[in-house]
């Protein structure tokens, strides 16, 4: 692994993510007349579209992570050198924080400013749970079965999981605390991004156990 290389693409994928995300809610809800379900629908299809073309842009390079709970789970199976985590993580979060200034700005919203949209209970933290064991079961299913759609696989999932799920499926840490930051349709309160982030770190651990041995490596 080319470290320059591979940290530059994991947080420029970030911030790639981010401004879809941002920019997209806000497009969305825009146009959307107060129609919530078209604004959501328009987020939902422009982040998996986003997906499947930054996932393999910056693949090649860093494994496109954009998310420190699948750095996490690569890390813990051995894909990725433990020395590259934090790195990772941090350069991610970077990255995201950066995509929500670029949106904003294309967008004519304060560069930064505090959500106060209210995501918290159960439900959300369940359904973030749910989110990201489902993402880190896609990536390892299909990466160990057929790496060559997984790509699409998980941009596919995350489409789904924005309509499936009550929260929305963030199942990312990074895009949890960059969309705090965001007083915009895409946004969480800050007060509720340590609650997330916990369930996505449960389900992270969850599935790389589980499909870790669903899936189990080839033989040398």
């Amino acid at each position: 692994m080319d470290k320059a290389r591979a940290y530059s693409a994991e947080a420029l994928g970030s911030a790639f993510l981010l401004a879809i995300v941002i920019g997209s809610g806000i497009m969305g809800e825009r146009l959307a007349g107060g129609n919530v379900a078209l604004a959501l629908l328009a987020n939902a299809i422009a982040t998996g579209c986003g997906l499947a073309v930054i996932i393999p842009m910056f693949g090649p390079l860093s494994g496109a992570h954009f998310n420190p709970v699948v750095s996490l789970s690569e890390a813990w199976q051995g894909n990725l050198p433990k020395a590259a985590l934090l790195p990772f993580v941090l350069l991610q979060c970077a990255g995201a924080l950066a995509g929500v200034v670029a949106a904003h700005a294309m967008f004519g919203e304060p560069l930064l400013s505090l959500s106060t949209h209210v995501r918290s209970g159960w439900p959300q933290w369940w359904s973030e749970f749910v989110a990201t064991f489902g993402l880190i079961g896609t990536i390892i299913s299909c990466s160990r079965s057929r790496p060559a759609i997984t790509p699409f696989a998980v941009a596919l999932y995350i489409t789904a999981a924005y309509w499936f799920t009550a929260s929305t499926s963030f199942a990312n840490p990074a895009v949890t605390l960059a969309r705090a930051f965001s007083n915009t349709f895409a946004g969480i309160a800050p007060g509720d991004v340590p609650g997330f982030v916990l369930a996505q770190l449960a389900g992270a651990m969850c599935a790389t156990r589980l499909f870790g041995w669903l899936y189990p490596r080839a033989a040398a």
